[in-house]
């Protein structure tokens, strides 16, 4: 993967931690609006993650590198999007993914002792493509 800079979010949190990955998926979107997307089709998706918080763990993380990429690509690596249950009511867009990629991340984060927040998470479809997802709650000034 080639070196990328990414929009940052503004946040006072006191550690930043970036975690690009990949993963390869299918999916199609069953609307006549898609255009050529409405037939099953595959991505290699390039993700990056930005997490904060002010306090680290027991050994000196906001969390593990290897734990955030493991949630992601046992998810999502090699499936099709369609079939996850979170799309069943949504169509698997690439705004959508970074939305579910945030809140499944979100998910693990509140569960640890020092509590460190997904504050933006941008998923590329192709190299000319992107798109970013900032949850509400993580503007903190």
């Amino acid at each position: 993967m080639m070196q990328q800079f990414y929009p940052q979010v503004q946040h006072s949190y006191r550690f930043e931690l970036n975690k690009d990955m990949h993963f390869s998926a299918a999916h199609f979107i069953p609307s006549e609006d898609a255009g050529k997307c409405q037939v099953m089709h595959g991505h290699t998706y390039y993700l990056n993650i930005t997490i904060g918080g002010n306090e680290l763990d027991s050994i000196g993380f906001l969390i593990d590198f290897k734990e955030l990429k493991n949630l992601i690509h046992d998810k999502y690596d090699h499936s099709v999007l369609n079939d996850h249950p979170e799309f069943n009511n949504n169509f698997p867009t690439t705004e959508k993914l970074a939305e579910q990629v945030c809140k499944s991340i979100q998910e693990v984060l509140q569960t640890r002792s020092n509590k460190p927040v997904c504050l933006q998470v941008i998923v590329r479809e192709t190299p000319t493509s992107y798109v970013i997802y900032r949850p509400e709650q993580a503007v903190v000034l």
